[in-house]
């Protein structure tokens, strides 16, 4: 990945399906560029956001659904 910084400004952000309800711990996913995966709080989205490989995050998602982390 680059140094220059991801403009987020057209990042269309999707809630977690499993952040609803009670549930006060929202996760936001912009997956809608090309390069990278943006990932921030939905409860306090102005405090800015993670940007990671999109691979990256592709392994983290099929390291949780492999259930490789306690959550």
């Amino acid at each position: 990945m680059n140094d220059s910084p991801t403009d987020l400004s057209h990042a269309q952000w999707r809630k977690a399906t499993r952040s609803t309800g009670a549930n006060t711990g929202c996760v936001e996913v912009a997956a809608n560029f090309p390069v990278v995966t943006a990932v921030r709080d939905s409860v306090r989205p102005d405090d800015g956001a993670h940007v990671v490989p999109r691979e990256a995050f592709a392994a983290f998602l099929s390291d949780v659904k492999a259930g490789r982390y306690d959550l």
